[in-house]
């Protein structure tokens, strides 16, 4: 047979399994434009089960095209048309497109193709507004967050059931830290649409005393971002250096009113840039979902902070350090729960880090990082003098690589649990100068605290009467012991550039590992555009 006459037969084999769908029986002009506008929907929602289960089982009865259907068109085409407002790909859901063909539609077939490229327009918002417009891992394999997808079939049917209006408003994140964030973007697409904040300040370091035309650059700049009043002075003055100190300390830089490379990089940000990170971060906070838990560890990666969250407000904060910027190094984002605090902790050492690392270091000197124990496969304890380490590669080194509790440990006195697939987890370090750093990425991964005791008490504080006495007495042992949380508590680690404080503007940090560019990279091939941005 050949190709043109199995065309005719396929279309004669769809076109009865379309009539078997439908159950149509009877002849005459009504039965015939009723058939025609069921076709249509059948044809134009085939290959997507969702649509073709949700028409079947409500007979092929009209979401958004049938007489009474005006105020939910009215509704999704509102909707789609506050699209940009957050930040969403609008070439996705063009709603002047929709609204052109619904108002053509004649025929009971262009009605039907009408009726399901509303529900599609409808299914691709509902999923980009509530859980986000990418795929995470897709986009960089360091983020492993998987956004809790509402099931389509479901998510259109509720929507069936529902009010319009107030159906598509609850699709929105409901979050503070969301709604302030689509505050700035307003408030930045406006800096941007009327030129942005000015001239960049030129040259290298400024400080205090020092005057001329940059000192002019930095004031007019510091004047336009609101840290300043307008003034006429020319003299680095106290006025400036406090405007500079608040500007460092939104942005978590060392607030010491010196203007060095890394605060002048800072400040000639543009609001066009800064306009994106609000933008991603609009995105990963759609992609966290609603639900933190009352109480739950807060880890900003970016940020180099850990916070302890409850109802709403940060009542612990600490410096953290976090992985550095290599590949096999980077803290990875995602949520789990924490269960248990590990005190006196033994360091059990991950092979990536004993065959990379310290198995090199043995082959030239056996005695190398005597502060490790060795252990075989069965976990018994290997004399260093027994072992030529010279005969084992990567591959096939048998040992495991221990540190007991001591001070000295890797991981301090202390860490913090929530098991997970990425061996990740917070701790102590004896490491303690690197807090000292502007950014700390140093880590192989896990996530340093500054202060690991005060973190403890603070857990330990819904369960023990004096929960730094329990502490301290557990610590004098010097026994590794667990101690589980009569209460877990969720971890988020999440990747924040752009973040709010409930008071205050909006923080900014920089892009570490480059992660939020790559995100900025993606939404736009999808099709987001910076609104009101003058070219």
């Amino acid at each position: 047979m050949n190709t043109v006459s199995r065309r005719p037969l396929a279309a004669l084999v769809f076109r009865v399994a379309v009539l078997a769908l439908l159950g149509v029986a009877g002849s005459g002009p009504a039965v015939a434009q009723g058939f025609a506008y069921k076709q249509a929907v059948a044809e134009a929602a085939a290959g997507d089960p969702a649509l073709v289960e949700f028409y079947r089982t409500r007979g092929f009865d009209a979401l958004w095209t049938g007489r009474d259907d005006r105020g939910r068109r009215a509704a999704l085409l509102r909707a789609l048309d506050a699209a940009q407002l957050h930040g969403l790909p609008v070439v996705r859901y063009d709603g002047d497109k929709l609204a052109q063909m619904l108002r053509a539609a004649r025929t009971p077939r262009d009605i039907g193709r009408a009726e399901v490229a509303a529900s599609r327009m409808f299914l691709q918002y509902a999923r980009d507004i509530q859980t986000g417009v990418l795929n995470p891992g897709e986009v960089d394999d360091g983020i492993k967050r998987r956004p809790d997808r509402r099931d389509r079939l479901a998510q259109i049917v509720a929507f069936s059931k529902s009010t319009p209006d107030a159906y598509l408003r609850s699709l929105i994140p409901a979050s503070m830290e969301y709604n302030r964030l689509l505050a700035e973007k307003l408030r930045l697409e406006g800096v941007a649409a009327d030129g942005g904040w000015g001239a960049e300040v030129p040259g290298g370091a400024l400080e205090p005393g020092d005057s001329g035309p940059r000192v002019v650059a930095l004031r007019n700049r510091l004047v336009a971002m609101g840290y300043m009043r307008r003034s006429a002075v020319q003299l680095y003055d106290a006025d400036i250096q406090r405007a500079v100190q608040l500007f460092q300390q939104d942005h978590g830089l060392f607030s010491d009113g010196v203007v060095g490379e890394d605060t002048l990089a800072a400040i000639n940000r543009s609001a066009t840039l800064r306009l994106q990170q609000v933008i991603v971060a609009m995105e990963r906070e759609r992609w966290l979902g609603a639900e933190r838990g009352r109480r739950h560890v807060l880890v900003n990666i970016p940020d180099f902070h850990v916070r302890l969250v409850e109802d709403g407000k940060v009542v612990f904060m600490t410096r953290s350090v976090v992985g550095l910027n290599s590949h096999d190094r980077r803290t990875p984002e995602f949520s789990d729960v924490m269960d248990h605090m590990i005190i006196n902790p033994t360091w059990h050492v991950p092979r990536s880090i004993a065959v990379k690392e310290y198995l090199p270091m043995m082959k030239k000197n056996p005695s190398a990082a005597g502060h490790l124990r060795l252990y075989d496969a069965n976990g018994r304890a290997v004399s260093r003098n027994a072992v030529d380490f010279t005969r084992f590669t990567p591959s096939n080194f048998p040992f495991d690589l221990k540190q007991p509790p001591s001070r000295s440990n890797a991981l301090g006195l202390v860490k913090f649990m929530f098991p997970n697939r990425y061996n990740i987890y917070l701790h102590d370090t004896p490491q303690k100068s690197l807090f000292l750093r502007e950014e700390r990425d140093f880590s192989h991964g896990c996530i340093r605290l500054n202060d690991p005791f005060d973190f403890a008490y603070q857990l330990l504080s819904g369960q023990q009467a004096d929960p730094v006495g329990y502490f301290q007495s557990v610590l004098a042992t010097g026994r590794e012991t667990r101690v589980n949380l009569e209460n877990p508590l969720p971890v988020h680690l999440i990747y924040r550039t752009a973040f709010t404080r409930a008071k205050g503007r909006v923080q900014y940090r920089n892009d570490v590992y480059g992660r939020d560019a790559r995100i900025f990279d993606a939404l736009r091939e999808a099709g987001v555009v910076l609104g009101a941005v003058r070219s």
